[in-house]
């Protein structure tokens, strides 16, 4: 039932559009990089300094000096350029980046995301992430739809400590698509064997459904 996590991050890939300027978080979202079209003009940025990464290499083009953000070897496309972190955060800081597509923990259904801590558990620190929630133009969340426990990630509340409030726009799961809307999740789109009821019932919030 539903997509599975590279039929996810295909169904992520159509969200950009030919010269964005696209990051992707750590996790599930950097399979992205394998659904982009060869023949499309689309840059992956990764905040440690690298503009124009590639797919995940294989055993024969792997370079081990060569990481994304997420410390996972990565190719660079022709034309690709590396500088210092600081030069990055300015590009995320300054507006430049068109998409990003991230995980989470929790979406509320005004927006709100909670994707770098639970309370209790040793965390290395936020990271990038709230700023790019606060700089880029668009905020895509790619994510399972429920926690391993069962319990629903889409709230209508977040009860973990956030990244940013209000600033996700589309929340891509492996039961279907959702958009944030002023009154709340709206149902865009339902995954592969996946009714109305499976991805209402497996939402913390009402979920608006229009009717053909």
């Amino acid at each position: 039932m539903g997509w599975s996590r590279f039929e996810m991050a295909q169904r992520a890939a159509q969200e950009l559009q030919d010269g964005f300027y696209v990051n992707l978080g750590i996790g599930l979202p950097t399979l992205v990089a394998n659904f982009i079209p060869e023949d499309s003009q689309i840059w992956l940025q990764s905040e440690n300094g690298l503009l124009g990464m590639g797919e995940f290499p294989t055993e024969e083009t792997v370079d081990v000096d060569l990481i994304n953000a997420g410390k996972q070897t990565v190719t660079a496309i022709p034309g690709a350029s590396f500088f210092e972190s600081s030069a990055s955060f300015a590009m995320i800081r300054g507006g430049n980046i068109d998409v990003a597509i991230l995980g989470a923990m929790e979406v509320s259904e005004q927006g709100d995301l909670a994707n770098w801590m639970v309370p209790g558990q040793k965390v290395k620190g936020i990271g990038g992430a709230m700023d790019l929630v606060a700089g880029v133009k668009k905020v895509v969340v790619l994510m399972e739809h429920v926690a391993k426990s069962g319990q629903p990630k889409l709230l209508k509340h977040c009860q973990l400590p956030l990244t940013g409030k209000k600033v996700v726009q589309r929340i891509i799961s492996d039961l279907g698509v959702i958009d944030i809307t002023p009154h709340g999740f709206k149902l865009v789109e339902l995954a592969k064997d996946v009714s109305i009821k499976q991805i209402q019932d497996a939402t913390g919030a009402d979920l608006i459904i229009e009717s053909n």
